[in-house]
């Protein structure tokens, strides 16, 4: 297979809406991403299926190693997310929930973390689709 194949091949990805404040939650955790695409944008945490992993398995593990917290998560939706100015395309499985623990955020990949009031969320303008992941969820339950 050549590069630019792969390069297009669609990626397995997950993303999670870490609620806290109740249910669905008043706040979101938000982190600023370091890296490219979309570096220096606010987005959800999430990452890479990785080989042999369950997408449940990768969301935990990527919410550990962006900010260091126990996520709890209940499946929400997929969500395509193809961007060819990036060359991107990813097919990512939205969790939500909430976690515990203290923020530390992994500074190669994360420049920071905070938590956001639901409805100031919903108005940035989030990296990748993230916007339609909170749509979904917070117009569903409330």
């Amino acid at each position: 297979m050549n590069a630019t194949k792969r390069r297009n091949t669609p990626k397995a990805t997950v993303a999670a809406i870490i609620t806290r404040g109740g249910n669905p939650g008043t706040e979101v955790l938000l982190t600023l991403r370091n890296v490219e695409p979309f570096k220096g944008r606010w987005c959800l945490p999430g990452g890479h299926i990785e080989e042999r992993e369950t997408a449940r398995d990768a969301v935990i593990r990527e919410v550990k190693e962006e900010t260091g917290l126990d996520f709890q998560p209940h499946f929400l939706d997929y969500f395509d997310e193809i961007f060819p100015e990036y060359g991107f395309h990813a097919v990512v499985l939205c969790f939500h929930g909430p976690a515990s623990g203290e923020i530390r955020t992994q500074a190669r990949e994360v420049k920071a973390a905070r938590w956001v009031p639901v409805a100031e969320a919903r108005s940035l303008d989030l990296a990748f689709v993230h916007n339609q992941m909170l749509e979904r969820l917070f117009n569903e339950k409330g």
